[in-house]
């Protein structure tokens, strides 16, 4: 696939243009890799943003529905019914 960027700053290009001659690729390279490299940042950044959150609401969070569990069954069955519905995976061969 082919791709046009129009108005690069001059100041951003010229990085790029040492960058490349430092690592001995092609501008083209280059702007591939540093592309590559951002994206796998931005996409990291993302999914910390998304999926981790605070110590204190993890803590506040579960002592929230620590105080709503109920079951008459002992822990010892309830132990035992988490055993039992464990499944054994998939079988594979080496």
């Amino acid at each position: 696939m082919n791709l046009t960027i129009r108005n690069i700053p001059d100041d951003v290009i010229n990085k790029i243009r040492t960058l490349s001659q430092m690592e001995k690729r092609s501008l083209n390279n280059e702007i591939l890799f540093v592309l590559e490299r951002g994206i796998q940042e931005e996409v990291q950044h993302f999914f910390n943003i998304k999926r981790n959150i605070s110590k204190n609401v993890q803590i506040s969070t579960w002592k929230r529905l620590s105080k709503e569990w109920q079951d008459d069954r002992s822990t010892a069955e309830i132990i035992n019914d988490i055993y039992n519905s464990r499944t054994l995976g998939r079988e594979f061969q080496l």
